[in-house]
């Protein structure tokens, strides 16, 4: 059985698996070097040479229990039509929508513009290097992908002051990423991929009375799909006000957490697998902190099914001799 489905499915806590939010990136020299050849960040995620490679560069490196494949959650906007770009020093930008094109959307013609994708994950979990760890596979959540396709660009703090006005056009949008996002669940899963995470990473941008919409009644619908097909899903609904309502309402197989939550209460109110916590600042600092903060979320989910990652993805300035620490913190534990 593979590390993360040992803690996931058989809640073993003997060990902590360790894989890294974003570790096949920008912090490593090697991929800097890929990039600096091939600035358009989608035709990179599109070249499923490349993109395997890079998803590899990290397990070459550190002795960490998966691969997560080198892609990006808006290749789902891009497979649709929609125009995707990403501006250095900005992120992406993406062009108007076309309601009436993408619901006239083919799955075939969806499959075919993304099928990289698929392939690039056949050539990382048929590797050697992966051969006993899993192969992640990742969506967007159907909200985190809806404030993209409407708002245009990263939302930051702030979604567009009009981005509710247009009630029809958003339930109309969430019914066609949630049935796009399946076929592209599926094509990960067929191609290898033995765990799919679910990033929800504006989450936070909701009030309470908005979550059932927008966050639960979509993701529980997409949660219950990976599970028909047999494959562990990991939710990370970032800054979520309630980890605890949203893991009884939408009960996924793990939580991963950010670091702007308390562990402790994390640990009280949750009872499957965790994931994750660490600030990714942490590895900014001294090897004396970095094992202090490691073994403090080691310390209180020593007795729970626990994964041990970033709260959020590795940051680009980071060290890769402090990520090598931090595995051998987390693996000598």
């Amino acid at each position: 059985m593979k590390p993360l489905n040992k803690v996931i499915i058989n809640k073993d806590t003997s060990f902590n698996p360790i894989w890294i939010m974003r570790q096949a990136g920008r912090y490593l020299p090697e991929f800097r070097k890929i990039r600096k050849d091939n600035p358009d960040f989608i035709n990179l995620c599109l070249n499923d040479n490349l993109s395997a490679e890079i998803t590899l560069q990290p397990l070459k490196r550190f002795d960490i229990n998966a691969a997560i494949i080198f892609s990006d959650i808006l290749m789902l906007p891009y497979g649709l039509g929609q125009k995707v770009r990403f501006e250095k020093n900005f992120g992406p930008k993406l062009d108007s929508i076309n309601l009436n094109e993408i619901a006239k959307l083919d799955e075939i013609d969806f499959v075919e513009k993304i099928y990289p994708v698929y392939k690039a994950i056949k050539k990382v979990s048929s590797d050697p290097l992966v051969k006993d760890k899993n192969t992640i596979g990742f969506v967007g959540a159907p909200w985190t992908l809806l404030v993209y396709m409407i708002n245009l660009k990263s939302p930051k703090k702030n979604l567009n002051k009009n981005f509710f006005k247009d009630e029809f056009l958003i339930n109309r949008i969430l019914l066609i990423i949630e049935k796009f996002l399946k076929v592209h669940i599926k094509n990960q899963i067929d191609n290898g991929a033995n765990i799919i995470q679910i990033f929800d990473s504006w989450a936070g941008l909701l009030e309470e009375k908005d979550l059932p919409n927008y966050i639960y009644t979509p993701t529980l619908n997409l949660v219950d799909y990976v599970k028909s097909l047999k494959v562990p899903v990991i939710c990370f609904p970032r800054e979520i006000k309630n980890y605890k309502e949203f893991c009884e309402i939408v009960k996924p197989d793990a939580i991963s957490i950010d670091y702007n939550v308390n562990p402790k209460k994390i640990l009280k109110n949750i009872k499957i697998p965790v994931q994750g916590g660490l600030d990714p600042k942490v590895l900014l600092t001294d090897y004396d902190n970095l094992k202090k903060e490691t073994n403090k979320y080691l310390e209180i989910f020593k007795d729970h099914p626990y994964i041990f990652n970033l709260g959020h993805g590795i940051l680009p300035e980071t060290n890769p001799e402090m990520v090598e620490n931090l595995v051998n913190i987390v693996k000598n534990n």
